[in-house]
């Protein structure tokens, strides 16, 4: 029987998610050579070379994508044992979730207040990160905007929140008090690889089943920014993304005549923390409205 290393089956998920062992090791806060030597030790320890690096770049070998699903749900699983191991150590503590743009500082200030010997930690989740990182139970609650997939959770709108349309100061609709979605009819817009969030942000059909324009592929709301600013794409954002105080070269005009975006709390469903049932009914009272 083979005794993997955990980290270093992380390792190996990092650079197979770059195929690039320089940002891994970047994102792993490691330097390259012992990110390499790290790869090294775990292949002797499955018995196959995993990566075949070479001057076009590094890819997986055969043995290396056998290895990668169940290496994944090995990360998964020990991320899940230890998060059940401290949550049942330390019943005092809680994790709360967040993506871009929603601030979760009242809610938490409160939580802090009406329970002082309770440790309340936040982190920042990107924008398809808030499901798993509930199930993966790396946080305990989420503050997050729909769509979002329910099943295993509770979910609770919060509040609505604007849509804007997001273009390049030069755009021809600047100056504009508001536009529609006629004024935007040929515009692109950038496309989200997860299909319910694609279509939503795109609002993809639109009113009267007609299909909205395509756009550049984009994975990290960073990338959209880019595309836009580039004046490669139009984006439909939510009101508190408005970017105009740290990218002077986008600006936002209101869209009307769409359905607000919605902020929720989500928690895992049936949990009986104490702590996440007291966050759900702060985050009820601090940012509902």
């Amino acid at each position: 029987m083979t005794d993997l290393d955990i980290r270093l089956v992380r390792y190996f998920t990092t650079v197979a998610s770059h195929l690039h062992y320089g940002r891994a090791a970047a994102e792993l806060h490691i330097a390259q050579p012992s990110l390499s030597r790290q790869i090294s030790q775990l292949e002797a320890q499955v018995g196959a070379r995993l990566f075949d690096r070479t001057r076009q770049g590094t890819r997986l070998t055969e043995a290396g994508e056998a290895f990668l699903p169940h290496a994944r749900a090995l990360v998964r699983s020990a991320q899940q044992a230890t998060a059940a191991a401290r949550a049942a150590a330390r019943p005092t503590r809680i994790t709360v979730g967040y993506t871009a743009g929603l601030i979760v500082t009242p809610v938490v200030r409160n939580l802090r207040h009406e329970h002082p010997d309770a440790d309340v930690r936040t982190l920042h989740l990107k924008w398809n990160e808030p499901r798993q990182a509930l199930l993966d139970r790396r946080v305990d609650a989420a503050i997050t905007r729909l769509p979002l997939q329910t099943d295993g959770l509770d979910v609770t709108v919060l509040c609505d929140e604007p849509k804007m349309l997001l273009v390049p100061v030069g755009h021809r609709l600047v100056g504009k008090e508001s536009v529609t979605l006629d004024d935007i009819e040929g515009e692109p817009i950038p496309r989200f690889p997860d299909p319910e969030w694609d279509a939503y942000w795109r609002i993809d059909p639109r009113p009267g089943g007609r299909p909205a324009p395509g756009g550049p592929s984009v994975e990290t709301i960073e990338d959209k920014l880019e595309h836009v600013a580039a004046g490669q794409a139009v984006a439909i954002i939510p009101a508190a993304l408005h970017t105009g105080g740290t990218r002077p070269d986008l600006t936002t005009i209101p869209l009307h005549g769409v359905e607000p975006s919605h902020i929720v709390v989500a928690t895992r469903a049936a949990d009986s923390s104490r702590l996440v049932a007291a966050f759900r009914m702060s985050a009820v009272t601090a940012l509902s409205g």
